[in-house]
């Protein structure tokens, strides 16, 4: 019964409040902090309150309010978050043995008692005392005479409270709820030679909390904040709209606690069910440098290819970037701009490398045979590893060869240029050339 028409003749009264100022602060697990500093007209003595436009996911548990006018005027009693909101479904429960009037398609009107709605479909006793059921695909109206007692037009937070004076107190409001989050996307343009990067960052805000927050100062939080709360519910796309807006430098970025705060430099109006995206930056240009690595024992015959730059102000970037998806671009030879892969970042600071996996070179082939194994002794071993690169490209390369190792290990005899050691793990840096092959092997004694 989802579009039938549904009359209420008598239509319960919601007290609203005026000169709403709304702040939203948002992070990145399906959380944000909604402050809503508003205009609020109470009478003298106690009485109860409803504060109407709340976010229907709020967390009842974690509201906080306070006079800005006069800290001890209000002395809040008690509170009760009302969601149990009007539906065609939820009036029919409550009208059980209530007088009604439904209209069917055919013209018919009728009018009764209502008995049950199982199911979907009414069973109404006529006012001769007929029982007459009516399938709900029959259905084009129901008329009930007024709202039963409990039920919102919107989800409402009901306040017994105890107000020293009459009169409109300017009141902070605060509450945390899910169904609304953030993240980032990054688009990347390489040049012809691969060596120079323009990167623009977005922001994404997902609002399915249940609420619109108009003209509201926009803030984001950028880290990984300690939550005790179940894991968030799947989030869906279903009727959401998408709004875009593209001016640069919108955001003014800052270190807050341990984590980085980004503040939109101006209002604005997060609607319920859209996907609001803000650029967060304006492209900037960095060098960055093309690496293949061939990691044998783990991916066989593939050679990985990395993009690779640091987020530096030398390097035209500097700026903490929070967590997100980077999508990588290059224009063909016609001009037409290309993906060429995509990969996602974790929550970067300043002064560090990025490292972004493209894909797997088609025109590079790596081969890793183990030529010899010889057992020294109960508690060692010598190996003896040959690695073959094979470059079909017209140019010449450089490949990181990767090799893991656990133990105590150290090798004999002659190696490649080792680019960096660690305890479980060497990198080789090998030359191949244009259209060639290059073949090395290494001997490493490991002892357990």
């Amino acid at each position: 019964m989802r579009n039938l028409l549904v009359v209420l003749i008598l239509c319960a009264a919601v007290v609203h409040a005026a000169d709403s100022r709304v702040a939203v602060t948002i992070y990145n697990d399906n959380l944000a902090l909604v402050r809503d500093v508003r205009d609020l007209n109470f009478a003298k003595g106690m009485q109860q309150f409803k504060f109407v436009d709340v976010a229907a996911r709020i967390d009842p548990t974690s509201v906080h309010f306070k006079s800005l006018s006069d800290a001890n005027a209000i002395s809040l009693l008690e509170q009760n978050f009302e969601y149990d909101l009007v539906g065609t479904n939820r009036l029919l429960q409550k009208y059980i043995d209530e007088q009604i009037q439904a209209s069917i398609h055919n013209g018919d009107v009728v009018s009764g008692t209502l008995l049950s709605s199982a199911g979907g479909d009414v069973v109404i006793r006529t006012d001769d005392g007929k029982i007459q059921a009516v399938k709900a695909a029959n259905l084009e109206s129901i008329i009930f005479p007024s709202l039963p007692d409990g039920l919102m037009t919107r989800p409402t937070l009901v306040w017994l409270l105890d107000a020293k004076k009459s009169g409109v107190q300017n009141c902070e409001i605060s509450y945390l709820t899910t169904g609304i989050s953030w993240h980032a996307e990054y688009v990347a343009v390489v040049n012809e030679k691969d060596t120079k990067l323009d990167l623009a960052g977005w922001v994404s805000v997902e609002n399915n909390s249940g609420a619109t927050y108009e003209n509201a100062k926009l803030k984001l939080v950028a880290g990984d904040v300690n939550r005790i709360t179940p894991a968030a519910p799947p989030r869906t796309y279903k009727m959401m709209a998408m709004a875009a807006e593209s001016d640069a430098s919108q955001f003014e970025e800052k270190s807050f606690f341990e984590y980085h705060l980004y503040t939109l430099q101006r209002p604005a109006t997060i609607k319920d069910r859209q996907i609001k995206q803000v650029a967060l930056f304006s492209p900037q240009t960095a060098q960055v440098a093309k690496v293949y690595s061939y990691d044998g024992e783990r991916n066989q015959k593939k050679v990985k290819v990395t993009l690779e730059f640091d987020n530096s102000k030398d390097n035209g970037l500097g700026m903490p970037l929070p967590k997100g998806k980077v999508r990588v671009y290059k224009n063909d030879a016609d001009g037409a701009q290309e993906f060429i892969g995509e990969d996602a970042i974790d929550h970067t600071p300043k002064d560090e490398t990025i490292r972004l996996t493209m894909g797997n070179a088609f025109d590079i082939v790596g081969e890793r045979v183990v030529k010899e194994v010889k057992k020294i002794n109960k508690r060692s071993r010598q190996q003896t590893v040959e690695i073959t690169l094979r470059n079909h490209k017209d140019e010449k390369i450089n490949v990181t060869v990767i090799e893991h190792f656990y133990g105590d290990w150290s090798f004999i005899g002659k190696t490649p240029t080792v680019k960096k050691k660690t305890a479980d793990r060497v990198e080789f840096t090998v030359p191949v050339p244009a259209d060639g092959e290059t073949t090395f092997e290494y001997t490493v004694l490991l002892k357990y």
